[in-house]
């Protein structure tokens, strides 16, 4: 899971705290929201900006922007900009927080912050969970969740996969005939070695046991992987066929995004505007999440994959000042 620094939100230059905190005061102050002024600075600050601002805010008027900001706002815009003014330290542990808090668990909010964060981010996750909450975040999961599921998820939170160096292909060979072993010819299925397969080798590792990439023609064309070699299929085939529920959501996840972190952001996002209604929780998570990180090439792998634009859907299945925001961390179209 390499680190990617293709945000569409960077710093803003010039940037003056104490003159955009006078700009949100006055379009929050009497009669009347400047909504338009409000969603325009807070879209084009990096995140480290916009706590300056809220501390010029505390400084300057005595008053904290993000209560104003509840106070003077409603529904999935004001979600989106209290989300926005979120440390971006703790945005991953307060998400993991209500995911677990109160009656049921969103196994959904778990399997994808998981998944998709690397060792060094699991790593920081609990570390400022335990400082923001004062809880241990292992301990809370699996006082909420269960079976394989649970096991998975305590790998994960574990952060101790293998890391990246030179792969031992005779590992990548034993380590494919037994995850065929533990699935395909095994009548019932061997979870637990999916788990600590999945959850513990390397990514390159894992690259060459699930989807090699070879070299052909300048062009990077995805071949036969080593599993399917052995067992005709495809991993997340097998997945899909030997495991169900939670655990099968999580092991897929992860093998997306072994395979491509952004290409799943892309289809997690797909998937939150596809069909009736949309899943704006999950839209908001993903686009603050990834707006600083790798939105652009989310957006090239959405283009890719489902032959329409990130920024087009968005256009079509939001509205309002609600969706001119998305549109703005969005950061344009590729059509």
């Amino acid at each position: 899971m390499a680190k990617y620094t293709r945000g569409t939100v960077t710093a803003f230059a010039p940037f003056d705290a104490r003159a955009d905190a006078e700009a949100l005061r006055k379009a929050m102050k009497g009669m009347g929201t400047d909504e338009e002024t409000i969603l325009k600075i807070l879209t084009s600050r990096s995140n480290a900006q916009r706590q300056e601002i809220a501390s010029s805010f505390k400084t300057l008027f005595g008053r904290d922007l993000v209560d104003d900001l509840k106070s003077e706002l409603t529904g999935k815009f004001e979600t989106l900009m209290v989300s926005l003014m979120r440390p971006a330290h703790i945005f991953d542990a307060h998400a993991l927080k209500h995911a677990i808090k109160g009656a049921g668990t969103n196994e959904k909010v778990l399997t994808e912050i998981l998944a998709s964060r690397t060792p060094a981010e699991v790593q920081n996750i609990k570390q400022v969970y335990m400082q923001e909450y004062e809880a241990n975040l292992e301990d809370k999961i699996t006082g909420e969740t269960s079976g394989h599921f649970q096991r998975l998820l305590v790998v994960l939170l574990q952060a101790n996969r293998d890391p990246d160096g030179r792969v031992d292909d005779a590992l990548v060979e034993k380590d494919a005939q037994v995850l065929f072993r533990a699935g395909e010819l095994k009548w019932g299925t061997d979870e637990e070695t999916f788990i600590t397969i999945l959850g513990t080798r390397s990514v390159s590792h894992l690259r060459r046991v699930c989807f090699t990439r070879l070299l052909r023609s300048l062009e990077l064309i995805t071949m036969f992987d080593k599993y399917m070699t052995i067992s005709g299929f495809q991993i997340e085939e097998t997945i899909d066929r030997e495991t169900s529920g939670d655990l099968e959501k999580l092991l897929l996840a992860v093998v997306k995004c072994i395979r491509s972190v952004p290409a799943y952001f892309a289809e997690t996002l797909y998937y939150s505007m596809k069909g009736a209604g949309t899943d704006d929780e999950t839209l908001i998570r993903v686009m603050v999440s990834r707006s600083e990180i790798d939105l652009l090439d989310i957006r090239h792998e959405f283009r890719k994959n489902f032959a329409k634009s990130l920024y087009q859907m968005i256009q079509k299945d939001t509205s309002g000042d609600y969706r001119k925001a998305l549109l703005l961390l969005c950061g344009g179209d590729d059509e």
